[in-house]
């Protein structure tokens, strides 16, 4: 009971990270927010053949990169340092990540342009809502994933290993490995049987 009383609040950071609400409005991740939006035009104002240039930047904004990726500009994100990629990720032109909570990325990683992948979310509840208060549920994305043009991912979504979504889907619940899916709820079109058993 003392060791309740005694525990520290959490910062609305933490909050943030751990799927709980918080308010967005505090100093610290104002200042975290512009760091990446400033990251973010660094990035997309480099020239296509500054290519070293955009990886460091990128190496610097993520948690985690592999040693092969690239992004197409222009590029944008909230924070970066709650997102992981793996080895040979490539994403197409306006890729957008909200990753108020973890996106992890495995490797071979193939994104089409204007796909939006969102852990950030609002109550339903107005009241909450009004305050300014909001929440995030982390995004995992497998090895060997291909995610066709204007893709939308929901929050809380886990995509497994050897996955294809078709072009326009909006993902709104998980999406078992091997499968190959699409629509709008995305939803499995066939079983990708020759994929089973590939890492």
């Amino acid at each position: 009971m003392e060791e309740t009383k005694n525990k520290p609040e959490k910062s609305e950071k933490q909050k943030m990270i751990d799927e709980e609400l918080y308010y967005s409005g505090v100093r610290e991740l104002q200042s975290l927010l512009q760091k990446s939006k400033e990251m973010c035009l660094d990035y997309n104002n480099l020239r296509p053949k500054e290519i070293e240039k955009k990886k460091e930047i990128l190496k610097k904004l993520f948690k985690k990169t592999g040693k092969e990726f690239y992004i197409e500009s222009p590029f944008y994100c909230d924070y970066g340092f709650n997102t992981t990629i793996g080895e040979k990720f490539y994403a197409n032109h306006n890729l957008v990540i909200l990753d108020v909570c973890e996106v992890t990325f495995g490797d071979n990683v193939f994104i089409g342009p204007n796909v939006g992948i969102y852990t950030a979310a609002h109550p339903i509840n107005v009241e909450i809502r009004n305050k300014g208060l909001e929440f995030g549920k982390k995004i995992k994305i497998g090895n060997n994933v291909w995610i066709g043009g204007s893709v939308c991912i929901c929050p809380g979504v886990t995509i497994g290993d050897n996955v294809t979504i078709g072009a326009g889907s909006v993902v709104t619940k998980d999406i078992p490995s091997n499968v190959t899916a699409f629509g709008n709820p995305c939803k499995i079109y066939k079983v990708n049987e020759e994929n089973i058993g590939k890492k």
